[in-house]
């Protein structure tokens, strides 16, 4: 079993565009897909787990690695808690609603460890990184919790457990604080995609996050690793892989001296088993004329572009510590629109923060409105502690804070709705995810402009039965009707 939960840059259950609630679920009880099938329940595995991944795309990838590791060593996953010997929490730690979530699966794995049906509950990711001494005071029943670095100990803590060693220490987190390779990896994305993570941590000192903490200082892998990684990717049967990072235009600057996307994504766009590279977590800086003529020319990276700014106040960027300007931001944004052809933009706003004026948020819908994002998310402020903004004076009332995300919630919706009529009468390429449940010959898929499982999808009917289409297909279709932030189209083949 791997239970998932579905995150943006800013952390678990993001207030990110409203979409069809026939969407792919973001929780579910049964893998997405698998290369392995689930252990049977008498087979000799060393022993059986369960997984529940919560969080970004970044801690995924940490999921699948220990997933890796530990089908390696000999473990099996099952597709059910009942059959598990144990059950491995990967959690996330960032905002109040992603500590919650992970607290609460964290206390519903306990309980089944009270009741006698699982023997460990493994806790690692970012709250564990995070919150160590107060997960273990308050819950002394957790076997093992191993932090964000420590998760290359995860066979060895499971092995003492499993063999019934009672741990003396509880806390795994290696003093060392280094990228991790992610070469052995078991997927739970569906077969066809895969996120690619090419550092780790992150040296800004945003005042509203905590990443620094939980991550550490930014590090990148070096180049010829990602550059394997990618093509063992696309020799598995990946056909897109979408590039993440904490802070993804800074990548080299540790290693080189100087930021090298640009040079990476060059190597990259020569991978000819991948269809798709996608690119997230853009941060404002170091974005120059070398980085838009490799996005510009490329043949395999997509015109689709996530950068959260977070804000369009020069008051506010100050005190978030932002590092730009509103000027700076339209210049990126003219620069990028102007030199790629059909870019699609994805951004997240944070509405409430400490200081915001009625003139600050004004300003920040007259960008949102003049920059006609085609995707874009908004987070109401949460007060994170140990970090700068949580000292920061003249807090904003929640209900101001709801009201103002939910005046620019409306905005986007209408340039979102305004975008999507837009798009109908013409062809895309659309990469099935899945078949849409109880309705037989209708897929759910996605074009170059959505991202998997944050942005709407494309419901593709009309392919004939016993045809060739399958998950991780892909398509020619017309868009035929838009619905919401959804699309509908027909296969022109």
């Amino acid at each position: 079993m791997v239970r998932s939960g579905v995150a943006t840059d800013a952390g678990m259950t993001p207030n990110i565009d409203p979409i069809s609630s026939m969407q792919l679920p973001v929780v579910s009880d049964t893998p997405t897909a698998k290369p392995a099938t689930p252990a049977d329940p008498d087979s000799n595995a060393r022993g059986r787990y369960a997984v529940v991944s919560l969080g970004c795309p970044k801690n995924l990838v940490d999921t699948e690695q220990m997933l890796g590791r530990l089908d390696e060593d000999g473990y099996q996953m099952v597709d059910s808690v009942d059959s598990a010997d144990f059950v491995v929490v990967n959690t996330c730690g960032f905002i109040d609603s992603a500590r919650e979530e992970s607290l609460g699966a964290i206390d519903e794995m306990l309980a089944l460890k009270k009741q006698g049906k699982i023997r460990n509950v493994v806790v690692t990711g970012c709250l564990a990184e995070r919150q160590q001494g107060k997960l273990l005071e308050a819950r002394p029943e957790i076997d093992a919790m191993i932090g964000v670095f420590g998760r290359n100990e995860i066979v060895s803590v499971i092995d003492r457990l499993q063999s019934g060693v009672e741990e003396q220490q509880k806390v795994f987190r290696p003093a060392a604080v280094k990228p991790l390779s992610d070469a052995v990896r078991t997927a739970v994305t569906p077969r066809h995609f895969a996120y690619l993570k090419i550092s780790e941590g992150c040296d800004r000192l945003c005042t509203f996050c905590a990443i620094p903490k939980m991550r550490g200082k930014h590090y990148s892998k070096p180049m010829e690793q990602v550059i394997d990684e990618a093509k063992r990717l696309g020799d598995s049967g990946v056909r897109e892989i979408v590039i993440v990072a904490q802070d993804t235009t800074y990548y080299g600057k540790d290693i080189y001296g100087k930021p090298r996307l640009a040079d990476l994504l060059v190597e990259l766009d020569k991978i000819e088993s991948v269809d798709w590279i996608r690119l997230m977590y853009f941060y404002p800086m170091y974005i120059d004329d070398q980085l838009i003529d490799t996005l510009a020319g490329a043949k395999r990276i997509l015109p689709y572009i996530d950068m959260p700014l977070q804000h369009a106040s020069d008051q506010m960027l100050r005190r978030m510590s932002r590092k730009t300007t509103r000027s700076l931001q339209e210049e990126i944004m003219g620069n990028l629109r102007s030199r790629i052809d059909n870019l699609v933009m994805r951004t997240t706003m944070i509405t409430g923060f400490p200081g915001e004026t009625d003139d600050d948020f004004a300003q920040l819908m007259d960008f949102a409105e003049k920059q006609r994002f085609e995707h874009l998310g908004v987070f109401t402020y949460s007060v994170e502690e140990d970090t700068p903004a949580a000292k920061l004076p003249n807090r904003v009332p929640a209900e101001i804070a709801q009201q103002r995300y939910e005046s620019l919630m409306a905005l986007q919706q209408k340039i979102a709705f305004e975008w999507a009529d837009k798009r109908v009468g013409s062809t895309e390429d659309v990469i099935i995810d899945a078949a849409l449940p109880d309705q037989e010959g209708v897929w759910i898929g996605r074009s170059r402009a959505e991202a998997p499982d944050i942005d709407g999808v494309i419901y593709v009917s009309g392919i004939e039965p016993g045809s060739d289409v399958g998950v991780g297909s892909m398509v020619r279709c017309e868009i035929v009707a838009a619905d919401g932030y959804d699309l509908v189209a027909a296969p022109l083949e």
